[in-house]
């Protein structure tokens, strides 16, 4: 599973709005120049988030948007998820209604269920308070090393 620049921008944009005072709204302009991302890129998001119901926003001078919850409220899962759609590592898992020739003799689809499983309850037991406290272990993780991979070395050619 690849975690889309919406998908990653969306939680830099929550946790940016986690950070704040939830009585005041923030600046669309504010919340783009504060995360360097750009107004246009940022509105996308923002409606997206709205539409959602993750967000508010009110029009005008003193307008902008905030959280309608508290950030232990929120979960990276549905962030994501409403940014980039569904998190399933593959299609057969993400869309009931997808229809595969190999479905019956596949010997992967139950691998990449259970990837998704995990994926999906961990970010759905991930809190955007979490995030902002430094509280990534979830006992999901428990007996799995939960320090990153090394990144691939890069290929000369």
């Amino acid at each position: 599973m690849l975690i889309s620049t919406k998908g990653r921008y969306a939680m830099r944009v929550m946790l940016d709005l986690a950070t704040r005072d939830t009585s005041t709204y923030i600046p669309l302009k504010e919340m783009a120049e504060e995360q360097d991302i750009s107004v246009k890129y940022t509105e996308s998001i923002i409606t997206s988030l709205s539409k959602a119901g993750l967000v508010e926003g009110v029009r005008g001078k003193k307008g902008g948007y905030r959280l309608t919850k508290r950030p232990d409220e929120y979960t990276a899962e549905e962030i994501i998820r409403t940014a980039d759609g569904p998190i399933a590592p593959v299609a057969c898992l993400s869309a009931p209604d997808y229809e595969c020739a190999r479905e019956e003799s596949c010997k992967m689809k139950p691998v990449y269920g259970r990837l998704y499983t995990v994926i999906a309850n961990y970010l759905s037991s991930l809190t955007l308070q979490d995030i902002l406290d430094g509280n990534l272990d979830r006992s999901l993780l428990t007996g799995i090393e939960a320090d990153l991979p090394p990144r691939p070395e890069k290929q000369t050619v």
